[in-house]
């Protein structure tokens, strides 16, 4: 049976905006000084993006957050195969709001942001592999 059409592109909606993130958390990244607190933000928003696309694909309602730990335990009871890594993720949660504004964070080192990108590749590996064909085709 075919899936709603409607469904299939708010779906695709929401990862191709993930998808958007992670490639302006890489470009931000190899720029020429790079920019690592906005690589950051983008990996944590990628994240969420992806979070909330699943959610909508079974349709599962969220508020407006962006607490990857709150959408994180909402992923995990849909398909509690994603717990581990949606709970290693949580920790990009910060990122959404820590170097938005001047203040006294600490600069973020080259490691620090390519570890995160990498998290976030993976988290929105695993939650397509867990979504029709039709989301990524």
């Amino acid at each position: 049976m075919p899936h709603d059409p409607v469904k299939i592109e708010e779906t695709r909606s929401w990862f191709r905006k993930a998808g958007d993130d992670l490639r302006a958390a890489s470009v931000d990244i190899e720029a020429k000084p790079p920019l690592l607190e906005d690589a950051l933000f983008h990996c944590q928003q990628a994240v969420e993006k992806a979070m909330k696309g699943f959610l909508s694909w079974h349709d599962q309602p969220f508020r407006k957050t962006h607490s990857l730990t709150e959408l994180g335990i909402i992923c995990s009871k849909l398909d509690p195969s994603l717990e581990n890594i949606l709970r290693s993720s949580a920790g990009l949660s910060e990122y959404a709001t820590v170097y938005r504004y001047p203040g006294e964070a600490v600069p973020p080192s080259q490691d620090e942001a390519a570890s995160a990108r990498e998290l976030a590749e993976e988290v929105l590996s695993q939650l397509l592999a867990r979504l029709p064909a039709e989301i990524t085709s």
